[in-house]
Parts: structure tokens; sequence; C-alpha cells
């Protein structure tokens, strides 16, 4: 389902926010695309995170979400504590 307009000026600001991992772990800003939690149960466009293309894809095992999620999870932290941690920036 696509997301409502509710949902995409959200995920806005999200994406302007920046990397909530280069945030939280760097201390830096960085642009980034929107990621959709993907552990668990089905998700929605309301349970969205920024992340750079290093921190979502590129960067390798370790540094990519998607190249090895429980190794990425251990050193940054779930899907859903940076999801709160999102929430919070963004309120």
């Amino acid at each position: 389902m696509p997301p409502t307009k509710a949902q995409r000026e959200r995920m806005a600001r999200i994406a302007d926010a920046g990397c909530i991992v280069c945030r939280r772990h760097i201390g830096v800003w960085s642009p980034a695309g929107i990621h959709h939690i993907t552990t668990g149960r089905k998700r929605n466009h309301d349970e969205t995170i920024a992340l750079c293309a290093q921190h979502h894809q590129t960067g390798g095992t370790g540094v990519a979400l998607h190249a090895n999620r429980v190794a990425w999870e251990e050193k940054y932290g779930t899907q859903d504590e940076l999801l709160e941690a999102t929430k919070r920036l963004v309120k």
C-alpha cells in the first residue's frame, strides 16, 4: 500500500534528519534514504528509519544492514531501538 500524505511528510522529515547510525555512533549528519524496518511482524510506512548508503546497503558486513543484519544490530542496536531514537528525534 502506498504511503499516505502524512506518512510521506514524516519520511521526508526523517530523511532530512540524516542517517540515525551516523548521528548516534559517529556524531555527524550524513544524507540518508528511508529504510523500512524488516524484523518480526510485517511493518508499515510508520516504522521507518533513515540510513546513509553505507549503513544501509553498500558498507559490507558489519557496516551495512543488508550485508549482515545480525552483525549490524550487534554493532549499532536493533532496528526497533533505532526506530525509537528516530521517533524522539523527529517528534
